[in-house]
């Protein structure tokens, strides 16, 4: 995706996008967007293009900002041109923003550089799908040219591909790589010659490269090298701290499944928080033990028309690293931080250091643990300031992987997505977890996972997300080591 194409997402109040879209950048559209699916599969067209040449037409008409999201370039046989075309006819002004073709980019990710000066100094990008059928390729001239051949659209067409080039010439140990679902975690590629191209299975959507570029595979396969490279990985955490974690886990090649199961529900009401604010100064201690904790409060801090000096007199505790990064964010640097982030841990930092005569704010989710109730000195206020519900927003995503190909890891980052994430999927579907290696981010979380009766695989050494990422890693690593082990 380009910045420019980014851009045109975040205006977009209709978005109209094709099969092979990733489904990461429907995120970054406005919630208010209407998202239109075009299908576009081969001979399957979920839309035919009149039909999405009349929404497009009927959306523009209308004063709505449309974007056409296409996979690859809207101009390399994506039909680009003729909406354009239809659009033009009609009066409607239009902006085309270049993409990355998949001839290029998805040959990128399989380790095949398209040119390279030892071997190939140009490229020919050939549709296999032509218009009715109705014509055959030049196949001389293409048997003749020395640079990459790329086919795209071509799962129907190999035995026409690999004959039509051996008839006119071409050599049958030519290299050829057939790359599917290029850039993804499912990423997977067969090489082979073009004599033997016609013993591999392809199922669309495919490119077929044909030229001595694809030799060089064994030296630029980078992609297919990351440390989580096709792993399923589950994360179930709030949507809204999703997003950070998801995106570290596709950096290093996971396949991600999003699946929150908890949404935080702020109140409508904020007045008991507004007062405890107005007298801050009679507080000794204001005590965060999430995240969301802190966003709500300074959201409401602001909203009395206050910043962080209103803390000025007090001393600020944060349960752990992560709280305590969002507690800078808004400009203040937390007093107190336990070494182990557990109300537990808070205990033991503060019991001996809060007297009988201190009074310590605590803003709280409406259901939490009554640790700090149970065994803090002083008097201890408690403001609710939200709640959490099941999010089943994702619910046939989790269970369609769980019935299909399964999930390598589930990720657990407290107690309340252990419990949803049951509730969500059902008791009945626990028994698909079996072969799925259970993450816990400490060791209350890990005795909730054991209570329902699911089996931990491991508990990060300490309560931090970076932590869990480094264990899945490692645990990775374990794996391929695993079968060399005397």
């Amino acid at each position: 995706m380009t910045l420019k194409g980014l851009e045109c997402l975040r205006k977009a109040e209709v978005l109209v996008y094709d099969r092979l879209v990733n489904p990461r950048y429907l995120k970054e559209v406005p919630e208010s967007c209407l998202l239109i699916f075009a299908g576009k599969a081969s001979s399957n067209h979920t839309l035919p293009q009149e039909e999405i040449n009349r929404i497009l037409l009927e959306q523009a008409k209308g004063g709505k900002v449309v974007v056409r999201l296409k996979g690859g370039d809207p101009y390399v046989f994506g039909r680009g041109g003729e909406e354009g075309e239809v659009l033009n006819a009609h009066g409607i002004p239009f902006e085309v923003v270049p993409g990355v073709t998949s001839a290029i980019g998805g040959l990128a990710y399989a380790g095949i550089p398209i040119t390279h000066r030892n071997c190939a100094s140009s490229f020919h990008v050939i549709t296999a799908h032509l218009k009715n059928g109705s014509r055959e390729l030049e196949w001389d001239s293409l048997a003749k040219l020395n640079g990459t051949l790329v086919f795209l659209m071509g799962a129907k067409s190999i035995h026409e591909i690999s004959q039509g080039l051996m008839k006119a010439g071409k050599a049958g140990a030519t290299p050829v790589a057939f790359v599917h679902q290029a850039s993804t975690p499912n990423q997977h590629v067969d090489v082979t010659t073009l004599e033997e191209m016609v013993k591999v299975p392809a199922i669309s959507p495919v490119l077929i490269v044909i030229g001595d570029v694809v030799n060089l595979r064994e030296k630029l396969n980078f992609f297919e090298e990351k440390p989580l490279f096709g792993k399923n990985v589950a994360v179930t955490r709030a949507r809204k701290q999703n997003s950070s974690f998801a995106n570290q886990l596709a950096e290093l090649g996971a396949h991600v499944i999003e699946v929150p199961t908890i949404k935080v529900m702020p109140r409508s009401d904020q007045q008991p928080l507004k007062t405890e604010i107005q007298k801050l100064d009679t507080y000794q201690y204001v005590i965060f033990t999430s995240i969301n904790t802190v966003e709500i409060f300074f959201k409401v801090l602001s909203q009395l028309g206050k910043d962080s000096r209103h803390l000025a007199s007090n001393r600020v505790v944060a349960i752990g690293k992560q709280t305590a990064a969002s507690l800078i964010k808004h400009g203040i640097k937390a007093d107190l931080v336990p070494e182990v982030a557990t109300l537990e841990g808070m205990v033991d930092l503060l019991k001996p250091l809060v007297r009988e005569a201190d009074h310590l704010l605590l803003p709280k989710a409406k259901v939490a643990r009554t640790v700090l109730t149970d065994h803090l000195p002083g008097t201890l206020t408690e403001v609710e300031l939200y709640e959490t519900q099941l999010d089943d927003s994702s619910k046939e995503v989790i269970l369609d992987h769980l019935n299909g190909d399964g999930l390598d890891y589930l990720t657990f980052s407290s107690s309340s997505t252990v419990l949803n994430f049951i509730r969500l999927v059902g008791k009945e579907s626990l028994s698909q977890l079996e072969q799925t290696k259970i993450f816990s981010l400490g060791p209350i979380t890990s005795a909730t996972i054991k209570e329902a009766g699911l089996a931990l695989y491991e508990e990060t050494r300490e309560p931090l997300m970076a932590a869990m990422l480094e264990s899945l890693v490692q645990d990775v690593k374990k794996e391929e080591v695993a079968p060399h082990a005397t």
